[in-house]
């Protein structure tokens, strides 16, 4: 079977034609953990809880074949990995990074008060957490614009320490762009630890490594399920998966654009999902031959192949309508909206993680370089959960002020209620400040 044949298997005829296994294929994005990887993360997060620092020296030994003395990085490291960095890519890396905070700093959010009624003043205050980790992978891949999307709004949000784990490489140091990239975000800590591990270690603490409020950032399939071990004792990101593209395009969109925007995000991941959803059969027949014209040059042919015939497709939408109810029910982790009037669409999207708006708007440039953040809910979250931002690196807190007159006016009702509720201590306490007040 050739790259053009198994093409094809991920080709669906209508939207209204889908039967209840290809439903189920494109609908049921949730991210399964075998129970082997389970079982394995929790032992290591376990170990890391009982013995810190020396089972995360431990698993380095075990896992990446490196002797640790020690697991922080001097700081002057950083200094030295942006200094010898490609100046071209430090260059780029700067621009995102400006971009990033640009976008972020627009939506800091400010405290609020309100008088609900007259003397019943509400506030709420949002405050920085204290403290939050980032993960950066390192083994197989290195991303520096994951530390950027991670550090860099957390500093927005006037977090007052930013630490940063990533696997130790051969030299017992984490990849030199990471560290370039947490240079440039503003990281004030950086641990030579990967894996499961590296995600115990923030949630618990160890002799090296604080305790954090919050851990954001991707992994593989083991930190991904660490990071859902934890989450009963820190906050996390969004549960991330693999990869979402879907693409809305009309016959304004070029089908050869289209498909360079389904490779890309297919090369991530065997199992990332990539759909297109195309009004006119006569689109969805040019964009089917660009695909299948474009797959034999692509350097990750077999990844993009066993992502787009398991869980991706070309399918027809009748109309607008119904294009937009799908993608509304697919709710992806990205949407592009390759159409001749993408604004009057976007008015009635209501899940996606991000949305672009016109084929010139390509999802990689949301990956790397506009400035929103592209740690986004994945697997249909897209219903509930949004992007990471500064929101995420706060928590509020809410007070109230009543003054002894609004005390007295709301005393009946509030007991009358809390008789209701079967509590009489609460009810007594509320009728005490009628007449005057308690004494």
């Amino acid at each position: 079977m050739n790259a053009t044949d198994t093409l094809r298997l991920a080709v669906l005829s209508s939207v209204r034609a889908i039967g209840p296994a290809e439903r189920r294929t494109l609908f049921d994005r949730a991210t399964s953990i075998d129970p082997v990887t389970r079982d394995r993360t929790a032992a290591i997060v376990e170990r890391v809880r009982r013995h810190g620092d020396d089972a995360l020296c431990a698993l380095a030994r075990e896992l990446d074949g490196v002797e640790l003395a020690v697991l922080e990085v001097p700081r002057e490291r950083q200094r030295e990995a942006l200094e010898r960095l490609d100046p071209e890519l430090r260059r780029a890396l700067e621009r995102a990074a400006a971009n990033i905070e640009a976008a972020h700093r627009a939506s800091v959010p400010r405290a609020v008060e309100v008088e609900t009624q007259p003397g019943v003043v509400v506030g709420r205050r949002p405050d920085p957490l204290a403290r939050v980790g980032v993960y950066a992978p390192g083994r197989r891949a290195a991303y520096p614009s994951s530390v950027l999307m991670g550090a860099v709004p957390a500093r927005v949000a006037g977090v007052a320490e930013v630490i940063l784990c990533s696997p130790p490489q051969a030299d017992g140091l984490p990849s030199e762009v990471v560290l370039a990239a947490a240079r440039l975000a503003g990281v004030d800590r950086v641990f030579a630890v990967g894996g499961a591990g590296a995600i115990a270690a923030m949630a618990y603490g160890t002799a090296s490594i604080p305790r954090v409020d919050r851990i954001v950032g991707p992994g593989n399939a083991y930190v991904a399920e660490a990071k859902l071990q934890v989450s009963g004792t820190v906050a996390i990101d969004s549960p991330a998966g693999p990869t979402e593209l879907l693409v809305i395009a009309d016959e304004s969109a070029d089908p050869a654009r289209i498909a360079r925007e389904m490779l890309a995000q297919a090369e991530h991941d065997p199992r990332a999902s990539v759909v297109a959803v195309v009004i006119g059969a006569g689109v969805a027949a040019h964009l089917v031959a660009a695909l299948e014209s474009a797959l034999e040059a692509q350097v990750r042919l077999p990844i993009i192949i066993e992502a787009l015939a398991s869980r991706g497709g070309v399918l027809v939408a009748a109309d607008l309508d119904e294009a937009v109810r799908f993608a509304n029910e697919y709710a992806p982790e990205h949407l592009l909206l390759a159409l001749a009037a993408p604004d009057r669409a976007l008015a009635r999207i209501r899940n996606a993680g991000t949305v672009f708006l016109g084929e010139s708007s390509s999802v990689v440039f949301g990956d790397y370089m506009t400035g929103a953040n592209h740690v986004l809910p994945t697997g249909g979250l897209a219903r509930s959960w949004s992007g990471l931002s500064v929101l995420d690196f706060v928590r509020w807190t809410t007070w109230q002020r009543i003054s002894p007159a609004a005390a007295e006016c709301l005393a009946d009702d509030v007991g009358t209620v809390a008789d209701a509720e079967g509590l009489p201590a609460h009810a007594a306490a509320a009728r005490a400040w009628r007449s005057g007040g308690a004494r």
